[in-house]
């Protein structure tokens, strides 16, 4: 997970200065265009081109070791009626490790008996990085137990196109890219099925633990700042959206340090209260500021 993007490559170039003219707040939510299409770059980029920091195919282990306990839990109670949406899935690998053998022989130790058919689980990504592997898993599977969906943002579907989630994961995906924080959240709210939990997962953020970014003379990767200027940390506004239950871990051993989130829903009136971006910067993941509107 290691953020590689920020500094290095002219493709990738990003701002150094967080203070001064650079780090003018940009009204009406409005981004920098080239910063967008540096960040378009990134997410249609392939093979040699792919910056390291961005992460494609990451397994079902890493989800399990990185995600809150819970998850396990989680994935292990599904059954064939329940679904899974994973959001910035790359290639689909922690999808198709749940759907074989691995997922039942390795990943699953100590979390009970396996019997019966499994959820369907679908992947979601910007880009189609399906790869042969995913093709023949596919094809051995019963119809639709394992889905791939790209070219759309989550934004860009309605709960009648994809329905409801028990469990909802998203790692390194649109929680840590997303241009408007706020409006993911509603989307992805929107799809989790009541008592269904959304695992997810921010880097160099602040914490409790953490008193100053990652980098020296960076900014945090997501920051949100109330409409006086003052700083609200990622987890208070998380818990400050209705019809949720928040637990928020952090990890400061990792290297940039992490924060790890359940959200589990609790009732169908679900308000998000409302964020304008201020600040965009291409990167793996982008640095991202936001201001809460009153």
């Amino acid at each position: 997970m290691k953020h590689t993007g920020r500094r290095a490559g002219v493709l990738f170039l990003l701002h150094v200065l967080w203070a001064g003219a650079s780090h003018a707040e940009l009204t009406g939510g409005a981004l920098p265009a080239d910063e967008i299409s540096r960040q378009s770059a990134i997410y249609q980029s392939r093979g040699d081109d792919v910056p390291k920091g961005y992460v494609i195919g990451r397994s079902l282990s890493s989800y399990l070791y990185v995600l809150p306990a819970g998850f396990t839990g989680s994935l292990a109670k599904l059954g064939p009626d329940d679904r899974w949406l994973d959001i910035g899935a790359g290639e689909g690998r922690a999808v198709m490790d749940y759907c074989t053998s691995k997922y039942d022989g390795t990943l699953l130790k100590g979390a009970g008996p396996r019997t019966g058919r499994k959820a369907q689980a679908v992947a979601m990504s910007i880009e189609d990085r399906r790869t042969a592997q995913w093709h023949q898993t596919a094809a051995r599977l019963e119809a639709n137990q394992l889905q791939y969906l790209f070219g759309r943002r989550l934004r860009e579907y309605s709960p009648a196109e994809l329905g409801k989630f028990q469990v909802i994961t998203d790692v390194m995906g649109g929680f840590s890219y997303a241009q408007d924080l706020s409006l993911f959240m509603e989307k992805a709210l929107a799809f989790l099925d009541l008592d269904g939990s959304f695992y997810t997962v921010l880097q160099d953020v602040r914490t409790e633990n953490t008193s100053r970014p990652y980098y020296a003379g960076s900014p945090f990767l997501t920051e949100i700042v109330g409409a006086d200027g003052s700083e609200v940390r990622m987890c208070s506004w998380l818990k400050s959206i209705s019809c949720v239950e928040v637990t928020c871990e952090a990890k400061p051993d990792w290297s940039p340090p992490l924060e790890v989130y359940r959200i589990r829903k609790t009732c169908d009136k679900v308000e998000v209260p409302s964020l304008t971006p201020v600040h965009f910067a291409a990167g793996t993941p982008p640095e991202r500021r936001f201001r809460l509107k009153e």
